[in-house]
């Protein structure tokens, strides 16, 4: 069995659902975790069985003594294009988690600069590997709710009203002059690109309703497609859910269609409702592993696969600006009070 080398990059909160995908995958070996502050990486050697740590600053140094394949970058989205032009430097594989960058431009330079290279470069988007939403994809290929017409999405996620808001989880979430879509409607952004193909308008209404935080929390989009369908998505990580689990599916999504409707609850239960025909439930297979239905082992058993066998990704860093696009329609849509149309 061939094996990959891998440097993992961070040290955060998220990171640890990355490190932990990874010791489930037997292609790969972790042989180096680097991060700003190495004392938070102790705690993830010894949870992760890690070879070797070291600082950030090292990184070039790592690189030519463990001979990586591919980085795995899990930072801040302002340290990603320096990281990636050093893995470019050196011809070594990249897999980014999102945000790309604070800004479209910064994002744009990330994707060119692995382009340039020849490095192979994936973006660690997993909400569309959310296994729900591979069934829902399956389910509309089959032809189950015939055309569709329009996606629905409610998120409430509770954790964003308090005073201290964020500090035990994400503490940098305060700080960013943009939240809620930057950081958490993008995902549900590239899902509807999934589900419904490409976006061609874009409106968005966001508010604040934590004077204690910097950016927006809540907000409603309504993204149309070129099919001529309809996604809505009305978000608040301010008002809360009575879901036993509000980060299992991160929401209620209904999808209608010319011969029926799929809803989606947020214990992960699908239902299939044909027109004139009683519902049934769909049998698939979700379980509460990792995070948020094992989305991030998915994915990244994604990125190995196609390493191995030389198959384009599902989400190229070209494909996502594609979504970090309608991010800024987003709040070009908020700031103008106007419908934003993408070419």
């Amino acid at each position: 069995m061939k094996q990959l080398k891998a440097i993992v990059i961070g040290a955060g909160y998220f990171s640890r659902y990355q490190y932990e995908a990874w010791t489930r995958i037997p292609e790969v070996r972790v042989v180096a975790a680097l991060n700003r502050s190495v004392d938070k990486l102790e705690a993830f050697q010894r949870d992760f069985n890690l070879p070797r740590i070291a600082p950030l600053d090292d990184l070039e140094k790592v690189i030519r003594e463990e001979g990586p394949d591919f980085i795995d970058i899990i930072t801040p989205p302002e340290s990603h294009l320096d990281i990636v032009r050093v893995a470019a430097a050196h011809g070594v594989h990249v897999i980014c988690q999102k945000p790309l960058a604070p800004t479209l431009e910064e994002a744009e330079a990330v994707v060119a600069t692995a382009h340039e290279a020849g490095i192979r470069f994936m973006v660690h988007e997993n909400w569309r590997w959310q296994p729900w939403y591979r069934e829902i994809r399956r389910q509309l290929e089959a032809g189950a709710i015939g055309q569709l017409f329009s996606i629905a999405v409610r998120m409430r996620m509770g954790d964003g009203w308090q005073e201290d808001a964020y500090l035990a989880r994400q503490p940098f979430f305060r700080k960013y002059p943009r939240l809620l879509v930057y950081e958490t409607g993008v995902h549900f952004l590239d899902t509807f690109r999934f589900l419904g193909g490409e976006v061609s308008s874009i409106y968005a209404r966001l508010q604040k309703r934590n004077r204690d935080i910097a950016g927006e929390d809540a907000g409603q989009v309504v993204a149309g497609f070129r099919s001529g369908a309809t996604a809505i998505l009305d978000a608040s990580r301010y008002n809360e859910t009575d879901a036993e689990d509000a980060r299992y599916t991160f929401g209620t999504v209904r999808l209608d269609g010319s011969k029926g409707h799929l809803e989606l609850e947020t214990d992960g239960s699908l239902t299939l409702k044909p027109l004139g025909v009683p519902s049934r439930k769909i049998d698939y297979k979700h379980e509460r592993v990792n995070f948020a239905g094992d989305c991030v082992y998915n994915l990244q058993r994604h990125f190995v696969d196609c390493m191995l066998e030389r198959r384009p990704f599902e989400g190229t860093g070209e494909d996502y600006l594609r979504t970090v696009a309608l991010v800024e329609a987003c709040y070009r849509s908020s700031d103008r009070g106007e419908v934003v149309h993408l070419s």
